[in-house]
């Protein structure tokens, strides 16, 4: 498997200048040694559109056969949380979306199902985000989740606040989950990515925000593991998230991070947005509860410049 390392300055750690984020220590993160004799355990690839990203990182990780066979349904869940289009990067890209869905059809899957327990109105979300029509486009079924009647309770044994949930059917019932989050700025949780994005597939996220977010985010992520997780990092809101105010609160950082381990991937993520994963409480929490390794220097990273 050929690969092309590539290197990341680091500028200025942690800090905002003007309208660019500098990248404090992201460079250490991935200058560690591949062995590409292994499975990878997690793929970034940079300077790319995301479609073509995610050709490359999904090549990288032995295709997307690895995660979805014939015959299986499947559930593609991108953040469709909020009703702004595509530019403001509050949602997840819709390319991206609708790369992931023709990948799945092309390694057999039956069907392909598309959702997000939205914020603001459901329909205005999946139509203005760009989304529904990306999704529809390719081939998968876009359903809502604006209705207490397409969640069923589950227990969650090892959580610590979070001890059941209501989630939704498709969750339940599909054969492979695909986790589709864009890394953002969050004002209680201080980034959002994978784990975070899971809260798009439950019903209460009220009593999550009134029992410590963080805890119980970390909580939940015990719960069902998402075959693949897809981290949209080509525009990165990183003030006024999530929803943000306007473009001026974004930055063009053109990644992609695909890890099947939400920590892992959560951790890279952090970097990339120029602060450490303990900074982002969730995370370290997820780590101890066993969900994933917060540890990049020992995962195998295979790193891609387009």
């Amino acid at each position: 498997m050929k690969r092309r390392d590539f290197i990341i300055k680091s500028i200025n750690a942690g800090i905002f200048t003007g309208a660019a984020l500098s990248f404090g220590g992201y460079g250490k993160i991935f200058a560690n040694t591949v062995n590409s004799s292994l499975p990878y355990d997690l793929v970034a690839v940079r300077d790319g559109e995301p479609d073509l990203m995610l050709d490359k990182a999904l090549k990288a990780m032995g295709g997307i056969k690895n995660f979805v066979t014939k015959g299986q349904t499947v559930v593609v869940k991108p953040n469709i949380g909020w009703d702004v289009p595509p530019e403001r990067a509050a949602d997840t890209n819709p390319l991206l979306v609708k790369r992931i869905i023709t990948h799945c059809f092309t390694a057999g899957a039956k069907e392909v199902y598309v959702f997000d327990n939205t914020c603001d109105k459901w329909s205005s979300c999946y139509k203005n985000s760009g989304i529904e029509k990306a999704a529809k486009d390719a081939g998968a079924k876009v359903v809502p989740a604006n209705s207490e009647s397409y969640f069923q309770n589950v227990d969650i044994p090892r959580g610590k606040n979070l001890k059941n949930a209501k989630v939704h059917e498709l969750i339940l019932s599909s054969d492979v989950f695909i986790n589709v989050p864009i890394l953002k700025n969050h004002g209680s949780a201080r980034i959002t990515v994978t784990m975070k994005n899971l809260m798009g597939i439950v019903w209460d996220r009220r009593y999550w925000h009134r029992n410590n977010l963080n805890q119980c985010i970390a909580d939940f992520a015990t719960y069902r593991k998402p075959d693949l997780n897809i981290v949209d990092a080509y525009q990165v809101m990183t003030k006024n998230g999530p929803r943000g105010t306007s473009t001026a609160d974004l930055v063009k950082m053109k990644y992609l991070i695909v890890s099947d381990d939400m920590v892992a991937a959560d951790a890279a993520a952090a970097k990339v947005f120029g602060i450490e994963p303990q900074d982002a409480e969730y995370i370290p929490m997820a780590n101890q509860l066993g969900v994933g390794q917060i540890d990049l220097t020992k995962l195998n990273i295979n790193r891609i410049r387009v």
